[in-house]
């Protein structure tokens, strides 16, 4: 495990040949070695690897069993010279029955055997001719090569701290599957070793099954199964590895190759400590197994500087455009149900919004409109208001007129340029001072207006704010920070982006032309006077920083719960020749600065719904005093510039 909590671990498909148990032991050893190379740190390998699955009755015949055995030691002093540990499967005598079993060693030493529980008899299975259930047998031992051994269902295994629980195939089909005990008692990887025959159909349920056992048991899950060389007799086996990690598919072998495969990840421990310790519900049950835990400790891997991991730079945005497009439509149907219930709940058939032209004012129209169609009101009941002041462009004014216009919406222009010079002259502002009370009282000016004509009109003033905006607490308190209900204040920058432009291709015409040209507009909230050109001056992510960074700042301070050290590692390898470290930092330090110094606001922020994995709600997923210091934070990120 390095530093930063990242465990390397293999599922391993080898070439098999049915009852020749020196040759799959030789395979077995060859791609232990490979693993090794590639700073593999725990290797599994199929259910009965050694013997193949498909023995049939050879089973029962004490040559084979024997040669399994001889296998197992040869294996084990083959790779005593080697930083990682190995689970192979096996049968195994104990007393007088057979068992199906997993063989955990380690640097020459075999540290334990966990024996499978649930033996099918159906279908294509009839294990029960020849193992029996493991399932009663717990803190037992048997001998091996002469000597005694850990033997039983209720075995974990620590690998340099990091600990780890065996399961074997059908285990994972029961109801109850032994490995969501033993991620109770605290394993946090979970190895199946399996031999799963294929049919039209399976797959897709067997990936949503490791998937799911995953995050139940938010546990990075490693399952293997056999592939070339079992028998044909009745069934194909397709070689599936599969890795994931608390519900996420991160790797997975080709199927029906011909070739062995050697499926390796990085999985994240830290991330799922942080995950079992926010989730309060993981170990409720009065009831959690006692397990025996057998600790190795093995000599420092020969790990290499890449990650068999995919950082993805946006990681609030689904990169497969399929998903991508399911999660938009799901989003806006969380916003505009959350809107329908409150205004329904109020009363109001009105809802007003501050329309500017940019991405956040846009996606709470969108979400009115929805909202109102999905109540049956009329659209008239929307107002939109522009309110251009001192920064307004002509690009970004027409767009919001455009759009109300072709929306069929109310709309309403109120210009604030004379309130605010009035305003400037009362508070004695000299309207040259280009200073935050100089942009504060247009923005104030705003919520002022929206406020009171929703009073006048007895309608929900709907707030525009970002998550994005929320976590740097880039918005004016009391001005467009307020609102009545606050519809985008979980859905961070990058994602309105492609909301937007989602419901660009939904609507077509000159309805896309309007929300494909906004998606192309620089975020900026125009306070400050145009260029001499007439083009925006005050552009956003110039003061602030990318939102492309601060979204993945965010994600993994939130959602991961990492330090600035491990987000600033995983940002160069996402950002990479893109970003160099020197920028990263600059804009990481700036993240964390303002997103502690301006929680303020958060915790001042109005309702709005929930619809994604990070929500700074006060009132949700985050209690923080406004006064937190981020002296150890700075100091972590002071640590990674030397």
């Amino acid at each position: 495990m390095d530093r930063y909590g990242f465990l390397k671990v293999a599922a391993a498909v080898p070439q098999v040949r049915v009852a020749d148990c020196a040759f799959n032991a030789s395979r077995i050893i060859e791609m232990t070695q490979r693993a090794a190379q590639r700073g593999v740190e725990i290797i599994a390998f199929p259910e009965l690897s050694l013997t193949g699955y498909t023995c049939g009755d050879l089973f029962l015949r004490p040559a084979l069993l024997d040669a399994a055995e001889e296998a197992l030691s040869n294996i084990l002093k083959a790779t005593r010279k080697l930083p990682l540990a190995l689970i192979v499967g096996l049968p195994i005598r104990y007393g007088n029955e057979l068992y199906n079993c997993a063989a955990i060693g380690a640097q020459g030493r075999l540290m334990g055997v966990v024996p499978k529980c649930h033996i099918p008899n159906y279908g294509e299975f009839y294990e029960a001719r020849w193992f029996a259930s493991g399932a009663d047998i717990t803190s037992d031992t048997l001998n091996l090569f002469g000597n005694e051994v850990d033997f039983g269902r209720d075995l974990t295994f620590s690998v340099n701290g990091a600990e780890f629980g065996v399961e074997i195939c059908e285990d994972m089909w029961n109801a109850v599957p032994p490995s969501s005990l033993l991620a109770q008692a605290g394993a946090k990887v979970l190895f199946n070793l399996s031999a799963s025959p294929e049919s039209a159909g399976k797959h897709d349920y067997l990936r949503t099954l490791i998937a799911q056992q995953s995050a139940r048991t938010l546990s990075a899950y490693v399952y293997c199964s056999a592939g070339p060389g079992e028998s044909s007799t009745d069934s194909v086996f397709a070689g599936n590895g599969i890795i994931a990690e608390c519900g996420w598919v991160m790797r997975e072998s080709e199927r029906f190759a011909t070739d062995e495969q050697l499926v390796v990840a990085d999985v994240d421990l830290e991330r799922i400590d942080n995950d079992r310790r926010r989730m309060t519900t993981f170990c409720s049950s009065e009831n959690i197994p006692e397990t025996t835990v057998i600790e190795l400790e093995i000599a420092e891997s020969l790990r290499p500087e890449t990650l068999d991991r995919e950082v993805d730079p946006m990681p609030f945005v689904p990169a497969d455009q399929a998903l991508r497009a399911e999660r938009c439509e799901e989003i806006l149907a969380i916003q505009s149900c959350g809107l329908s219930q409150r205004l329904a709940y109020t009363g109001c058939r009105s809802a007003i919004i501050g329309l500017s032209g940019g991405l956040d004012s846009t996606l709470a129209l969108l979400v009115a409109v929805r909202t109102f169609d999905r109540l049956k009101l009329d659209r008239k009941g929307i107002i939109g208001i522009t309110m251009p002041g001192f920064g307004t462009t002509d690009r970004t004014y027409n767009n919001a007129l455009e759009l109300m216009r072709q929306l069929g919406i109310t709309m309403r222009e109120i210009p604030i340029r004379k309130a605010c010079e009035q305003h400037f002259a009362d508070i004695g502002l000299d309207p040259a001072d280009r200073s935050a009370a100089y942009e504060n009282a247009q923005a104030r000016e705003r919520t002022q207006i929206l406020m009171d004509v929703a009073n006048m009109e007895n309608g929900l003033v709907i707030g525009t704010g970002d998550l994005s905006e929320l976590a740097l607490g880039w918005a004016t308190y009391n001005g467009d920070q307020m609102s009545m209900y606050g519809v985008n204040g979980s859905v961070p920058k990058t994602l309105v982006r492609y909301l937007v432009a989602w419901s660009a291709e939904q609507y077509g015409g000159r309805i896309r032309e309007i929300l494909l040209d906004i998606c192309d507009t620089p975020v900026s909230p125009e306070l400050l006077p145009a260029d001499e050109q007439g083009e925006i001056a005050q552009k956003t992510e110039d003061l602030v920083g990318p939102y492309e960074l601060h979204d993945f700042f965010l994600y993994h301070f939130m959602r991961s719960g990492y330090g600035p050290a491990k987000i600033l590692y995983l940002a160069e390898l996402a950002f990479k020749g893109r970003y160099d470290r020197k920028v990263l930092l600059h804009w990481l330090r700036i993240f964390l600065r303002r997103f502690f110094g301006q929680q303020f606001k958060r915790s001042a922020m109005p309702d709005g719904p929930k619809v994604g994995s990070v929500s700074l709600s006060p009132r949700g997923d985050w209690r923080m005093p406004s006064d937190a210091s981020a002296a150890l934070w700075l100091a972590e990120l002071d640590r990674c510039e030397k």
